[in-house]
């Protein structure tokens, strides 16, 4: 979903430029971009390119500068402040699907894949839980360093956007918003203080890893995370089955209605939901789909061997890492990605509204048995 950085002249992509913690965002617009090139209208989400070009300034930014460990204790000595973790069994199942339903976002081929067995975090990760690695590590998100991220336009107070000139080409809901991260995700007239059971929003992949690190985890793969979404069923497109709405019941957080003009809310919430909102799938997990786009460990790669696998973990290396799940801002219309086969990407140090993760374990931790 990265653009190109911006080039002279005006090129009609706009970039971050980033100094000591500042951020500016440029004249005129950047296109949310595919792989190939080509402008991705039904992208979820925005992805920029921050680099400076500096060798300190990258490292500074890099996973290995903001990985924070455990305490002697545990990150919390009470089981109860850090959510439960799912036995997620090992076995074989199909990934991808042969009807991909996006292109370009390399769905498929279908292929078997198999993976030992592992744990995952039953619910994302909450403010309340992000807040307790904060308040521990002292931890700044890369959004809090660089000053701003992207917010949905319908999210916003009128007060913020008179404030904002720039918008994304393609996806022209997308603003950047200075002061904008995870303790005020709507910028900075907004708080989480009602929300703290919702999942934490505007967390770079970086973000991510330092907190699963800290808990003693680490992020699923993208093979994980699509087993774990299919509850032990196969070739379905949703954790429950293959209708949206089953018996007509809301078994997910999206949007409904005419996006990006009027979201209904007719699943109750009209931005996130708390982490344990609706029905878990076969293996316990909340909101697996919807909600948060949820980071995995995965380098983003479109070109998938139909061969058998065992606990695939994608290309080496890339610029891009995977996301999966779709978010709250998700409509058919826009965004169909919120089913366990869709996937996306996003740069490292990408935030925005509806990023967020939950955490894998190949043993559950010490302080959660």
């Amino acid at each position: 979903m990265a653009a190109p950085r911006q080039g002279p002249l005006g090129l009609v992509f706009f970039c971050w430029i980033l100094w000591l913690g500042s951020a500016e965002c440029s004249e005129g617009s950047r296109d949310v971009r595919t792989s190939g090139g080509e402008a991705d209208p039904g992208a979820c989400g925005c992805a920029i390119d921050r680099a400076t070009g500096g060798e300190a300034i990258a490292h500074k930014y890099s996973r290995e500068a903001n990985v924070f460990h455990p305490t002697r204790s545990g990150p919390r000595s009470a089981k109860s402040e850090l959510r439960q973790m799912a036995f997620i069994p090992g076995g074989v199942f199909t990934m991808g699907t042969n009807e991909p339903a996006i292109q370009q976002d390399g769905e498929w081929p279908a292929r078997r894949v198999r993976l030992d067995p592992f744990y995952m975090d039953i619910y994302e990760v909450s403010n309340a839980e992000f807040e307790n690695f904060v308040n521990a590590t002292g931890y700044l998100t890369e959004a809090e360093k660089f000053g701003d991220s992207f917010v949905f336009e319908g999210m916003l107070s009128e007060q913020v956007k008179t404030g904002i000139h720039q918008a994304v080409a393609v996806a022209p809901w997308w603003l950047p918003v200075k002061e904008a991260n995870w303790k005020h995700p709507e910028g900075p007239d907004s708080n989480i203080s009602y929300r703290m059971d919702h999942p934490v929003l505007h967390v770079s992949w970086n973000d991510a890893v330092a907190f699963c690190t800290w808990a003693g985890k680490r992020l699923p793969t993208e093979a994980e995370w699509e087993y774990s979404c299919r509850g032990g069923l196969e070739n379905r497109l949703f954790p429950w089955g293959n209708k949206l709405h089953p018996n007509g019941q809301h078994y997910i957080n999206i949007w409904q209605g005419e996006f990006p003009v009027r979201n209904a809310g007719e699943d109750g919430y009209k931005g996130t939901a708390p982490v344990t909102a609706f029905p878990p799938n076969g293996y316990g997990l909340y909101n697996i789909i919807g909600n948060a786009w949820e980071w995995t460990s995965d380098w983003w790669s479109v070109n998938h061997s139909a061969e058998a696998t065992y606990n695939p973990k994608g290309p080496p290396r890339g610029t891009q890492r995977v996301k999966k799940g779709g978010s709250y801002m998700c409509h058919k219309s826009y965004c169909y990605r919120y089913r366990c086969a869709a996937r996306s990407q996003n740069t490292p140090e990408s935030s925005a509204s509806n990023l967020g993760f939950r955490c894998a374990a190949d043993t559950l931790p010490d302080y959660l048995k």
